[in-house]
């Protein structure tokens, strides 16, 4: 047995029934790459000489996303098992593709029953391996059917384009990304062709959506790899295609008794160093984009300066959440964590109310987080981080969020004519509550009248504004 898992048993059975139809079958791809590896796919794939309406006739349960490319998308079905445990397997017919004019997809697909001409379309060698799992008897490496020297491009640990690289890019602008994400994440080298043809066909990438190179930026950042992806974007020029702002970054000094790691590209390389498998996009692209105003705000006065520089970021920051079309959830996220990842070095002189007020960010743990890895790739001093991280953990919500003393209702009722003052009464009346000098309404009261003086007019009956 290959694979204990549950979603490698539905592909094997989807290979079952395929096969007793009488087609050809594999598992294809990233799966076998993986297994090979000694890691567990995310999910698998499988390659057939069964056209698309074949397949779609002998699954009860199929979507026909892609069929026109030759893909079907079959889902497991068993009644005896909740639904949360069948899976969607991914069955793609052998062929052999057409142009590519727009850079993404063939503007045709011609069908074929041969698989080693079905794996010469793909992208690079590593994921050009099949895997037969029925073979009886067999051990993993020897129900590997191998057309493209991809086993031991797997050995040496390298990542190179199936046949010609720069038509491989040229075929799919995206590849060149995804090959930096793959040599990144499985820790291996772009071959030197390969790596070549990233080089040259880099501006390419200006053709691809947005959202597409979004996607796959963010995998290389949250895949726990995203220092190194992102050195080899630099490698490959690809960097100052996707992201100049960032390669901006390259030789901007800062100054060095609080800095010592060296300019900001570094210093943003080791807090990536820091982001772990797994973690949110927000603060992956929090902690890269944190520092992005930092060249645009560079001065030299009795010290390196970058005055403003967390402003100047939240603009470029926003502009960059546009283009690559973020939702509106993810920027604010984004932005306030730029916004805000200076607010630490004054946590310590907060009064109570201020710190609460800063405690009720949004998603809080991930600014806390941030500023963590900014020390860390920094002087290394974590007594900030530690004092506001205990105060926020033993402060209750309630304190933090505690129930208004007052509203403009009761401003109304005590006399005060509604308007812009208002604003200003009770956020004077929260910093008082949240200060701890105040608990009760007839103190808040209290307060306004001390503090703005008695009201002008005489008091309403409440009931008249109902």
């Amino acid at each position: 047995m290959f694979s204990s898992s549950p979603q490698f048993a539905a592909a094997c059975q989807i290979l079952r029934t395929l096969r007793e139809a009488g087609y050809e079958a594999y598992l294809a791809g990233g799966c076998v790459r993986d297994l090979l590896l000694g890691r567990e796919p995310k999910d698998y794939d499988v390659a057939t000489s069964a056209q698309p309406e074949v397949v779609l006739r002998i699954f009860p349960r199929t979507f026909a996303v892609g069929a026109h490319f030759g893909v079907v998308l079959v889902a497991s079905v068993d009644e005896n098992e909740p639904e949360e445990t069948n899976f969607v397997t991914e069955v793609a017919t052998f062929r052999s593709d057409g142009a590519y004019t727009d850079g993404r997809r063939p503007d045709a697909v011609r069908y074929t029953l041969s698989a080693a001409e079905d794996v010469q379309r793909r992208d690079f060698t590593i994921n050009g391996l099949l895997l037969d799992p029925l073979v009886p008897s067999a051990d993993l490496h020897s129900s590997v059917i191998d057309h493209v020297g991809g086993v031991s491009d797997l050995k040496a640990g390298v990542v190179r384009a199936i046949g010609s690289a720069e038509r491989r890019f040229e075929e799919d602008h995206l590849r060149m990304l995804r090959g930096v994400r793959f040599a990144a994440r499985l820790g291996f080298a772009l071959e030197a062709e390969t790596s070549t043809a990233m080089r040259r066909l880099a501006a390419k990438t200006a053709l691809v959506s947005r959202e597409r190179v979004r996607d796959e930026l963010t995998k290389m950042l949250t895949e726990g790899h995203a220092r190194r992806a992102f050195e080899l974007l630099d490698e490959t020029g690809l960097l100052t295609q996707v992201l100049p702002e960032i390669a901006r970054m390259k030789g901007v000094e800062q100054p060095p008794e609080f800095h010592p790691e060296g300019d900001v590209w570094t210093h943003t390389l080791l807090l990536l160093d820091q982001l772990e498998a797994g973690c949110s996009a927000t603060l992956a692209w929090g902690a890269l984009l944190h520092d992005v105003g930092k060249p645009s705000t560079f001065r030299r006065a009795e010290r390196i300066r970058f005055d403003g520089h967390a402003d100047m970021g939240v603009a470029m920051a926003g502009e960059i959440c546009r283009r690559f079309r973020f939702s509106n959830e993810e920027s604010r996220q984004i932005l306030a964590l730029i916004e805000n990842h200076m607010r630490f070095m004054d946590a310590p002189r907060m009064k109570a109310a201020t710190l609460k007020r800063f405690f009720r960010l949004e998603g809080f743990a991930e600014h806390l987080a941030l500023h963590k890895m900014d020390c860390l790739a920094a002087h290394g001093g974590l007594e900030t981080w530690e004092l506001v991280r205990q105060r926020w953990q033993a402060m209750p919500e309630e304190a933090v969020r505690p129930q208004p003393l007052l509203t403009g209702r009761e401003l109304i009722a005590a006399g005060y004519t509604p308007g812009a003052a208002f604003k200003t009464m009770l956020h004077a009346v929260e910093d008082a509550q949240l200060e701890g000098q105040i608990a009760t309404e007839e103190e808040a009261l209290r307060l306004v009248r001390e503090r703005f003086g008695p009201a002008p007019a005489a008091t309403i009956d409440p009931a008249s504004m109902a």
